[in-house]
């Protein structure tokens, strides 16, 4: 009998000290985790009723939550109201009905930056500095340009009348646009350098960019183009799958483009080439800097890994997370959470460190990352053919060009830093100007030191701007490269400005000094080595330099 009443003792005891303790575990958790509830819907209830200045509860509860996913240290995380959906969708799809104008605030007055070509805009006459002084009779002054934005944009075929202030005319100029689908192009310039070098911009990832990528390229390849400049500079992304088929383009079927790693199965994909490299004779240079993000670095660490292009430049952003868009059952909202992140074919994390929030730290690294850099600082990774690519967030290039700062450019932008956007005005104004009342300009057009001289009369018409001439001066190489790129911007658009920019642009004339001494993809590597170090490539084309070894 004592035996059987201790039994059901010891094995209450066990319980109790074990199995029994997990349950009492587990039910203290729950029990905590439904207290922490209780004390948020009461510390709400609280703030709500008693804080000195009134909120509402909706209101607290949307600051809980942009709380919440602010403390993840993701800047990319957060809560879109259905406009910002909206907004989301529009900027990368590429197309919405509108009127085909780039617009930014100018002396406190909507100004026209440039026409989209094709467009309404462009079809009814409107230039780059045209000031949209009412709309639909409604006064612009001191509207901002998400104001402009959301007034001009409308449905398709439904008008908009806008009067428009032109240097030179006395009063405002009434239009009666209608508008239209507008398609941002995601190349604005491509055209072919001497010596067979094809030059490739592009300045967004839309559904578009990779078609248009493959038209230019095969356009250039028609004119004799026989070496390629991609430049992604300034880039700062868009729709991923368009950075699958960029790179798709230059890359053999079946090598991996990317990767995805993160915390469910679903996000750990791997992607990989579907065709043929479509110009494998052509010897590659991609720009890139730290304006070059996600889809842009997707593209530049995958050619890197394969070999398949040198990168010069600047070390990218370092955006490199996967966002999925969460439909929320409350309302037309939007959860976009950072789900995983992406890696290069090597095993590289594009993502760079955050520095934001309680959670922020380094990405995840790889476990065949097994050794650093001299500094100590970034992972080495390796390239198809061998060579040494380093890790820690974005992509490093291979030829690194972020030179220092000249001290006297320097010193004149600190100078103006003090009255805000003072310069971009007085340039903009004095270039939109000179464009308009010299209809004989031609692209070669030289920046006298006149000209110079009535950019800088203009500075100083800007409110209480004050600006020593010595200093002014002393920025002249720079100011005069602006100066002619903005006029030449207001002449002819985005691609003669571009060109006229990239004739002086040290990156690109270091890449066609490199492409100039390539006869091959491979051989670019080599020919980059002999640029970096200065040897005069005349006295190498007989030495028998051996090419194509990474």
């Amino acid at each position: 009998m004592r035996k059987t009443v201790y039994m059901p003792l010891l094995v209450g005891a066990i319980a109790l000290t074990t199995g029994g303790w997990f349950l009492q575990k587990g039910a203290a958790e729950e029990l905590n985790l439904y207290s922490q509830v209780r004390i948020f819907e009461e510390v709400v209830d609280m703030v709500s009723n008693r804080f000195v200045d009134e909120s509402g509860q909706d209101e607290l509860y949307q600051m809980a939550v942009e709380g919440l996913l602010n403390e993840l240290g993701d800047p990319h995380s957060m809560l879109m109201d259905p406009d910002q959906y909206a907004d989301l969708r529009l900027t990368t799809t590429g197309e919405y009905g509108g009127l085909g104008i780039q617009i930014a605030v100018r002396n406190g007055w909507i100004t026209i930056i440039a026409p989209i070509p094709g467009t309404p805009a462009e079809r009814a006459g409107l230039m780059a500095g045209d000031r949209i002084v009412e709309v639909n009779g409604v006064s612009t002054e001191g509207w901002t340009e998400d104001q402009a934005v959301k007034v001009l944009r409308g449905p398709k075929g439904k008008s908009v009348d806008i009067r428009i202030g032109r240097i030179g005319a006395e009063e405002p100029i009434p239009f009666r646009l209608k508008r239209d689908d507008i398609e941002v192009r995601a190349v604005p310039s491509a055209y072919l350098m001497d010596d067979g070098v094809g030059y490739v911009e592009v300045v967004q990832f839309s559904e578009s960019s990779a078609g248009e990528v493959r038209e230019a390229v095969d356009s250039l390849v028609d004119e004799g183009m026989t070496s390629l400049i991609l430049d992604l500079r300034d880039n700062p992304g868009g729709l991923l799958d368009q950075s699958f088929e960029m790179a798709d383009i230059f890359l053999p079927e079946g090598v991996v483009i990317t990767e995805t790693k993160g915390r469910v199965d679903d996000d750990n994909r791997r992607y990989e080439a579907s065709d043929r490299d479509h110009y494998p004779d052509v010897p590659m240079v991609v720009l890139i800097n730290r304006g070059s993000a996600s889809a842009s670095e997707i593209v530049a660490g995958a050619l890197q890994d394969h070999d398949r292009a040198l990168l010069l430049g600047e070390r990218t952003f370092g955006k490199g997370s996967v966002q999925t868009l969460f439909p929320l059952r409350a309302g037309d909202y939007f959860l976009k959470l950072t789900t995983a992140r992406w890696y290069t074919p090597s095993g590289r994390s594009i993502q760079g460190p955050y520095g934001v929030g309680a959670r922020a730290e380094l990405p995840a690294v790889t476990d065949d990352a097994a050794e650093l850099d001299d500094d100590g600082g970034q992972e080495i990774f390796h390239t198809d053919g061998g060579r040494e690519v380093l890790g820690g967030g974005g992509i490093t290039p291979d030829l690194d060009l972020d030179g220092e700062i000249d001290p006297e450019v320097d010193a004149f932008f600190k100078a103006m830093n003090r009255f805000g956007a003072a310069y971009n005005n007085a340039v903009f104004d004095y270039a939109n100007t000179y464009a308009a009342e010299h209809q004989g300009l031609r692209p070669g057009f030289r920046v006298t030191p006149e000209m110079l001289g009535g950019l800088y009369a203009r500075l100083l018409e800007e409110d209480e701007v004050e600006l020593e001439r010595p200093v002014y001066d002393g920025a002249r190489t720079w100011l005069t490269r602006q100066l002619g790129y903005r006029i030449a911007y207001a002449k002819w658009g985005q691609q003669g400005a571009r060109m006229r920019w990239n004739a002086d642009d040290p990156e690109v004339v270091t890449a066609r000094d490199v492409l100039r001494e390539s006869t091959t993809p491979a051989s670019v590597f080599a020919a980059a080595q002999r640029v970096e170090n200065g040897v005069d490539s005349a006295a190498l084309a007989g030495a028998g330099a051996e090419e194509g070894q990474p």
